[in-house]
């Protein structure tokens, strides 16, 4: 089975490529030779998710899922939330995030944090949603050379090393992608 994951995300890809069973192939924009830019103007990652499918399904009419992940922070009201990829400026710079985020923080003595994330599937004519979510906390100091994105500010509930100390093996077990990959998998095997 082919099943196209609507990211030009080259580390969201491979991170899903991980996660599914050999008998699927993710197959990204990229490999379908699609560079435009898909527009995320969705107020959650619910609506940016099903923005980026519709947009895939209807112009290429394949079955398709995407999603919309970020970070969010208690103390900051759930920022940077689905300005994840672009908190530090429109570049999506992942220093200038980690440095926003860090500056934010500054007086705040609650670090709690959780990444989320929402994929939106057409399968066969119907639409399915499946959410993922890991808790965890914020650290001020990068740790770890693994994963991508906050993983090596992001430490998951439960343990002591951030994502990116922890590496693939322990994120794809109890990540976000992981948790929504895992409920559409299910839906995948009917």
């Amino acid at each position: 089975m082919k099943l196209l994951f609507a990211t030009q995300n080259k580390h969201k890809a491979k991170e899903l490529d991980l996660l599914v069973p050999d008998a699927i192939s993710i197959l990204s924009l990229n490999d379908i030779g699609c560079t435009a830019e898909i527009a995320e103007t969705g107020n959650s990652f619910e609506e940016n998710a099903k923005i980026k499918a519709d947009w895939v399904r209807k112009k290429y009419g394949l079955d398709c899922f995407a999603d919309d992940s970020g970070l969010e922070i208690e103390a900051l009201g759930g920022a940077p939330g689905i300005y994840s990829a672009r908190y530090g400026g429109p570049e999506r710079d992942m220093e200038k995030n980690i440095q926003k985020v860090w500056d934010k923080l500054q007086g705040h003595s609650n670090t709690r944090a959780w990444f989320r994330t929402v994929f939106y599937l057409h399968l066969e004519g119907k639409e399915y949603v499946f959410r993922g979510r890991v808790e965890g906390s914020i650290v001020f100091e990068k740790r770890g050379e693994n994963g991508f994105g906050y993983d090596p500010i992001f430490v998951p509930k439960g343990y002591r090393e951030t994502f990116a100390e922890l590496g693939d093996t322990i994120k794809n077990k109890i990540g976000h992608r992981a948790l929504a990959t895992q409920s559409l998998l299910k839906v995948l095997s009917r």
